[in-house]
């Protein structure tokens, strides 16, 4: 693996796009920790979010930022709430496994409801 947007980007493409648990055992560690106030630590809570999740949802990557241990993903989730959510994902990769994880959501508003006319999410 080039770096840890690669890393991230794949771990969480197998994961919440394809929805293949197995991702967790390659790219998260054993001793996981998260932030998210959803979910204990560790990654059992991930598998049974994952193996449950409705037949619309979609998780679309945008932005991936990397600075030292921490990786940043833009995304936009939908099926999971009433209305599409943008998240700022923060992790901490260390030893090439995600160790850590943050995150910042909202519900999306449409460009034609923004003060600057501009989407929330880059278009696809």
């Amino acid at each position: 693996m080039s770096n840890n947007s690669d890393l991230v980007r794949i771990a969480m493409t197998r994961l919440f796009i394809q929805r293949d648990v197995s991702a967790l055992q390659e790219y998260w560690a054993d001793d996981f920790r998260q932030h998210n106030p959803m979910f204990g630590d560790g990654t059992s809570h991930l598998a049974a979010m994952i193996t449950s999740l409705p037949a619309n949802f979609s998780y679309e990557i945008g932005a991936i930022v990397s600075e030292g241990d921490l990786t940043v993903v833009q995304a936009r989730i939908t099926g999971f709430a009433p209305t599409p959510i943008i998240m700022a994902e923060i992790f901490r990769v260390s030893n090439g496994k995600i160790t850590e994880h943050w995150d910042v959501m909202q519900e999306e508003v449409p460009a034609d409801k923004t003060a600057s006319g501009r989407p929330m999410f880059p278009a696809a």
